[in-house]
C-alpha cells in the first residue's frame, strides 16, 4: 500500500496543528459557531445529536494492521470502545469530546491517517473496489490511480469550497463493486479497440433527495489525460454549479438541467485549455504502481489436502466458506469477508477488541492489510486456503464470522435517529429487528443475493435508492414511518428503485420485508434473482401482498 513521504507526513501534521489552534480559538470564544463550522467540516467533524462525530478517511478502503490497531486505541481512549465503517469505506467515531479531537487527529497522524476533506463542500475520499488487485475479472488494478487522484484532490487550492460535496469512485474490473455510476465522477478502467487500457469517464451520478445514474461523458480517455480531464470537469462544475439552493447544488442537477452534450462541450473547452499543462506521465504511473506490487504469494499454496475434509466435517465452516469467501486470481488463495452484520450488532460497527483481532489476523494470514467495503464489511484479501479454517475459528470467537455476505441480512444501514441530527427515523433498531427475524427464516440462505439498504433520512447515506429493497425513514406527524422501494441496484445495471406505495409504520417494517420475500419465493422462476423477478412481474404482486396485510 502507499506509504507517506516526508511531504505527506508534514502536511497532515501541520493540518493537525492548524485545527488545534482553530478549536482552541472556538472554545475560547474567539471564533463564532458559523466561523468554526466551515473549519471543522473541512476536518471531518460534525455536531450530531449527542456528541461530535468525526469521520476518518480510509483512502479507497485500504488499511494496514498498524492503522487498525491505532483505530482500536482511539476507540478506547477517545470514544466508547467502537467505531463505524461507512458506505464510502471511511471510519466514524460517534462520541469524541470536541476539545480532545485535535489530540485524536494527532494520534491518527502517527499512522498516516487523517480526517481531511471527509466533510464539507470539497473533493471527498476516493472510493474503489474492495477486491482490487485480487479479483479474476480485473482489467487493471485501480488503486494506483486512486492514490494519484487522492494526492490531486488533497487540499486542492481551487476546490476547497465547491457548490456541494463531490465524490469520485474508480473501478478496474468488469463487475462494478464500487457503485461507480452513483458518483459525481465515475471512472472505469477499460480497453479500447486496439487493446490499450484507459478510462471511461462518467459524470452526474448521485443519490440523496434526487437519485440519478451517472452518464458517460467520455467513453475512452488516455491515461496521460486523467488528471487534466477530471480537473476540467470539476472546474466546470465549480463555475456553473448552483450556490443558491443546496438541494440543487450537486453536479447531477447541473448535468441534468444543462444536458449532457452541452455540459460535455463546456468540459471539453476547458480541457483543451489545460490538458497539456498537467499530463500524467508513464513514470509517475509506474512509481505509483510500485506501491501496490503483488505480495509474496507462495507457489505451493494451492496444496490444501485437509480443506475438503474440513468442509465435509463442519457444516458451519462450509456455510461460512460459501458465503464469506471469494475466488482469488492466485491459485490456493481466497479473499475473506469479515461480516460486520452480526444479528445483535449495528451494521458497520466494530469494537476495539475486534479491530485488534482483525489486525492480528491480517498480520498472520494476509500480508498485514485489510480492506473496507462499500457494504460496510471488511476483507482479508490474501488468505491461503490452508489457513481458512484457522481464520474462521478466530473470527467466530470474535463474533465476526456471521455467514451472511450477499444475503438479505447483509444490510446497509446509516446511524439514523440514534445519532444523526438530520435523521427523521431510526435505522439501527429496525435493522436489528429485521436481522433477528430474517435469521430465523429457513430459506434465507437459499434465496440468493438480496440487498437491503436503509437510511433514516433523504440524504441517503445508506443508499436506499439503489437497494434491491430500499427503506427510507420519514417523519409523519412526529412518528417514524418508512417508504419502501424495490428494484434498485448499484452494480453494472445500476437502477433507482421504484416506490412500492404509501409509507408504513415502524412496527410493520419487519412484516413488510418478509411479505416481499415471500412474494419473491412464490413468483420466481428457476434460478431467477430477486431483481429479475421484480423486473419481470412488476410491483403489483408485491403491493397486493404488502397492503392487503397493512
Amino acid at each position: 500500500m502507499y506509504q507517506y513521504n516526508e511531504q505527506d507526513q508534514t502536511l497532515i501534521e501541520e493540518r493537525v496543528n492548524e485545527f488545534r489552534g482553530q478549536t482552541q480559538r472556538f472554545l475560547n470564544g474567539d471564533l463564532g459557531a458559523d466561523q468554526f463550522r466551515a473549519l471543522r467540516l473541512m476536518n471531518g467533524l460534525y455536531l450530531q445529536t449527542h456528541a461530535p462525530m468525526l469521520r476518518v478517511a480510509v483512502p479507497y478502503g485500504l488499511l494496514s494492521s498498524k492503522q487498525l490497531r491505532k483505530l482500536a486505541s482511539v476507540a478506547r481512549d477517545y470514544d466508547r470502545g467502537y467505531c463505524h465503517f461507512t458506505t464510502r469505506q471511511n471510519v466514524q467515531y460517534n462520541w469524541p469530546a470536541l476539545e480532545r479531537v485535535p489530540d485524536l487527529l494527532a494520534e491518527l497522524a502517527t499512522v498516516q491517517m487523517h480526517a481531511i476533506q471527509t466533510s464539507g463542500n470539497c473533493l471527498r475520499n476516493t472510493t474503489s473496489d474492495h477486491l482490487a488487485g485480487i479479483c479474476k475479472d480485473e482489467i487493471e488494478d485501480p488503486r494506483p490511480y486512486c492514490e494519484i487522484i487522492r494526492q490531486w484532490t488533497t487540499l486542492h487550492p481551487e476546490f476547497a469550497f465547491l457548490p456541494r460535496k463531490f465524490k469520485i469512485a474508480v473501478s478496474g474490473a468488469t463487475q462494478d463493486r464500487a457503485a461507480v455510476q452513483l458518483h459525481d465522477i465515475g471512472v472505469y478502467l477499460v480497453k479500447n479497440a486496439a487493446g490499450e487500457t484507459g478510462f471511461q469517464i462518467l459524470v452526474g451520478g448521485g443519490l440523496g433527495r434526487t437519485p440519478i445514474i451517472g452518464q458517460t461523458i467520455r467513453p475512452y480517455l488516455e491515461k496521460q489525460h486523467l488528471l487534466s480531464y477530471l480537473e476540467a470537469i470539476v472546474r466546470t462544475y465549480n463555475l456553473f454549479g448552483r450556490r443558491d439552493n443546496k438541494y440543487k447544488a450537486r453536479i447531477k442537477i447541473l448535468v441534468k438541467e444543462t444536458g449532457l452534450e452541452k455540459f460535455k462541450a463546456l468540459v471539453e473547452q476547458e480541457w483543451e485549455r489545460i490538458r497539456d499543462s498537467m499530463p500524467l506521465s508513464e513514470q509517475r504511473i509506474a512509481e505509483m504502481k510500485a506501491h501496490f506490487a503483488p505480495p509474496a504469494y507462495e507457489a505451493a499454496a494451492n496444496d490444501a489436502p485437509d480443506f475438503a475434509k474440513q468442509l465435509a466435517d463442519n457444516a458451519d465452516f462450509a456455510k461460512w466458506v460459501k458465503y464469506n469467501t471469494v475466488e482469488h486470481k492466485i491459485s490456493g488463495y481466497q479473499g475473506v469477508y469479515i461480516s460486520l452484520k452480526a444479528p445483535d450488532s449495528p451494521p458497520g460497527d466494530i469494537t476495539a477488541e475486534q479491530l485488534e483481532a482483525v489486525a492480528d489476523l491480517a498480520d498472520q494470514y494476509s500480508f498485514g492489510e485489510v480492506r473496507s467495503s462499500h457494504r460496510q464489511n471488511l476483507v482479508l484479501a490474501d488468505v491461503k486456503q490452508t489457513d481458512l479454517f484457522a481464520v474462521w475459528q478466530k473470527l467466530d470467537a470474535n463474533k465476526l464470522a456471521t455467514p451472511n455476505i450477499g444475503t438479505v441480512t447483509d444490510i446497509i444501514c446509516c446511524p439514523g435517529l440514534d445519532f444523526c441530527s438530520l435523521a427523521n427515523a431510526s435505522s439501527i433498531s429496525v435493522a436489528r429487528e429485521l436481522n433477528s427475524r430474517l435469521d430465523d427464516m429457513d430459506y434465507i440462505h437459499d434465496i440468493g443475493d438480496i440487498k437491503i439498504n436503509m437510511s433514516g433520512c433523504m440524504n441517503g447515506c445508506a443508499h436506499q435508492s439503489v437497494g434491491h429493497i430500499g427503506i427510507l425513514g420519514v417523519d409523519k406527524h412526529g412518528e417514524e414511518w418508512y417508504q419502501i422501494t424495490l428494484g434498485g441496484s448499484s452494480e453494472n445495471e445500476a437502477a433507482i428503485g421504484e416506490r412500492l406505495g404509501p409509507a408504513v409504520a415502524k412496527d410493520q417494517i419487519t412484516t413488510v420485508v418478509t411479505d416481499i420475500l415471500d412474494v419473491y419465493v412464490q413468483q420466481r422462476l428457476e434460478d431467477e434473482t430477486f431483481l429479475q423477478t421484480v423486473k419481470r412481474v412488476g410491483l403489483e404482486p408485491f403491493r397486493e401482498r404488502v397492503y392487503a396485510n397493512h
